[in-house]
């Protein structure tokens, strides 16, 4: 049988060697039922032990996560816990059930899926991957009102890779490690809690594989690698002889590049690159610091806005900050003000539909729009700098403009703190994020206006190339290494320098082993990603010199297309590091939706 090779996104390291399980999930789904008037009290009653049994067994899974892998990772389903308590579930599917007549599990479904769309149509990845925590709540609910109970019965324990549709937060950390050696999912990405809780749970994972489920059965043999995002099915006896040896390999450089963690990434000729991390939440300070990171390059803000019908307050915004500072100093923090748009916010904020949210009234132009709102996250940042060094990020930064009506806001904040005695860090960073192309064509005009620059590549090469990345007729198309971006790219980190100031990346590029000699040759000055890819680009950095990365960099910028870039890139990468970089083989692809 000829192998199969199936492309996805690693989110969890590692290669994994052994038979399928295919998991036919089912979501519990209810019929309409009209009651009778009488009968509606009882069905409240029903709703109601229904949600009290949901929030006992989600905290029996948060408790066993906590106990067996940390505290940090047992807090994922706090997001679980707020969704169930917020008090508009109850009261809205309590309400239908009075005005419909109908049973309780049919008006959870019908109350819940408005909310499902909703984060169904949101353009940024972290976002939408959000819907897999409603999902997983309203799962919950269903089958214990249906009587239901979902079980994943694993016969060959040791042997077994997961392939399914999906898994909710709740089937992988009811996961034993010493049960399954790897999971492959046809949905998912980097940010959603499934592949946080692989990666806590050190389970190789690969997510996004387009169609896995119609071309793996039962009992195949799978090789998965978690590091390059493949699957291959029915492998032959040679392909089977390598990734056995590569599997090998991986293990034991594994516990060698653990040992990194504390050395900083300094190329052999001495040029220094910081290495951070990017963090979606708190319960990943503690990784991303075990990891060997030199700080926080991005830290989104976005969770405090997240399953609530109000908008989080200056005190809350404050508690989370001190927190993160006063647990990473002396390293730094870099805060991302508020990054979405009106669709996606809490229902607080009232904003019109749009036809393209990605394209409209989000970020910095929602900030602005709301300075109110903008104000209190500002005043919450500056008073926890007093507690550790943060610096602040304002996203999808497209002229001067912008920046300095930001700034003109920061200093009104910093003023009346003044005035109040609240101490703050008054030599506060503040930088721009690089992501619209009107950013990197202006760079030299922004680098006067702030004290430094991060890329975020996801944007940057979706709005320059205009691709749609989720949308899969176009995603092929979505090439980090076109030469349009890589001369963006240079452009900015020009900019930055001839100006005086610091430039960071902190997009899915600045994480990825096959970029990091090209991006020290283009001259950044810090890479920030997910802490598990921290150890391996500090590997590279620490192997090579700078002039052996710029030489590399000269060469790229000869060529025509992304696909002879690629090219020489892999071929240099894997003469260097053919431990790490893979020829990656031909087959069903997908690209990251991150």
């Amino acid at each position: 049988m000829t192998a199969q090779v199936f492309r996805g996104i690693g989110v969890s390291p590692g290669v994994a060697i052994g038979r399928a399980l295919v998991i036919e999930a089912r979501r519990p789904r209810a019929k309409r039922e009209v009651l009778d008037p009488s009968r509606v009290p009882a069905e409240i009653a029903r709703l109601t032990k229904a949600l009290e049994d949901t929030r006992r067994q989600i905290t029996e899974v948060q408790g066993r996560i906590a106990s067996e892998v940390g505290a940090q990772y047992g807090r994922i389903f706090d997001a679980h816990l707020l969704i169930l308590e917020d008090r508009l579930l109850a009261e809205e599917t309590v309400k239908y059930i009075q005005a419909q007549h109908v049973n309780a599990e049919y008006a959870v479904q019908e109350v819940l899926e408005p909310v499902r769309q909703a984060f169904s149509r949101i353009e940024d990845g972290y976002l939408r991957e959000r819907r897999s925590d409603v999902d997983d709540v309203g799962d919950r609910i269903l089958r214990n009102l249906l009587g239901q109970r979902p079980t994943i019965h694993i016969e060959r324990r040791g042997e077994t890779i997961l392939v399914a549709r999906d898994l909710t937060p709740s089937d992988t950390a009811a996961l034993q490690r010493e049960s399954i050696l790897g999971v492959a999912t046809e949905t998912g990405g980097r940010t959603s809690h499934s592949a946080i809780m692989a990666r806590s749970l050190e389970i190789p994972a690969v997510v996004g594989v387009e169609s896995i489920c119609a071309h793996v059965k039962n009992q195949d043999t799978v090789i998965l690698d978690g590091l390059e995002g493949l699957v291959i099915v029915t492998p032959d006896r040679e392909i089977l002889g390598h990734y056995h040896a590569r599997k090998q390999h991986l293990d034991y450089l594994g516990r060698t590049l653990h040992k990194l963690g504390s050395l900083p990434a300094e190329t052999v000729d001495g040029y220094r690159v910081r290495v951070t991390a990017n963090i979606e939440f708190p319960a990943e300070l503690a990784q991303a610091k075990a990891h060997g990171a030199e700080g926080i390059g991005l830290y989104r803000s976005e969770f405090l806005y997240l399953d609530r019908p109000d908008l989080p307050t200056e005190e809350e915004h404050f508690a989370v900050y001190r927190a993160v500072a006063e647990d990473m100093q002396p390293r730094p923090t870099i805060v991302r003000t508020l990054d979405f748009g009106g669709d996606k916010l809490a229902s607080a904020i009232h904003l019109a539909t749009e036809e393209n949210p990605s394209l409209g009234l989000r970020a910095i132009r929602l900030c602005l729009h709301r300075p109110e709102m903008f104000r209190g996250q500002l005043r919450a940042i500056l008073r926890a700098s007093a507690f550790g060094p943060l610096r602040i990020m304002y996203p999808m930064i497209s002229g001067v403009a912008e920046v300095r009506a930001a700034n003109a806001l920061l200093h009104e904040v910093k003023a009346e703190l003044t005035e109040a005695g609240i101490p703050f860090d008054k030599a506060i960073q503040v930088g721009a994020m690089i992501e619209i192309p009107s950013a990197a064509v202006i760079a030299d005009l922004l680098a006067r206006e702030v004290d430094f620059f991060s890329v975020g590549t996801n944007d940057l090469i979706q709005y320059a190339l205009a691709i749609d990345r989720v949308n899969e007729q176009v995603a092929y198309l979505y090439e980090p290494l076109h030469p349009a971006v890589l001369r963006m790219l240079r452009t900015v980190v020009s900019a930055a320098h001839n100006e005086g100031i610091w430039v960071s990346m902190c997009g899915e590029m600045a994480g990825d082993p096959l970029y990091g000699l090209l991006l020290v040759g283009l001259g950044f000055d810090e890479l920030s990603m997910t802490p598990a890819s921290i150890p391996l680009v500090k590997r590279i950095i620490r192997s090579i010199t700078y002039s052996q990365a710029a030489d590399l960099g000269h060469r790229l910028f000869g060529c025509a297309t992304a696909q002879e870039v690629e090219q020489l890139l892999r071929q240099e990468m894997r003469s260097r590091f053919p431990e790490y970089i893979s020829s990656a083989p031909s087959g069903h692809s997908r690209a990251s939706s991150d």
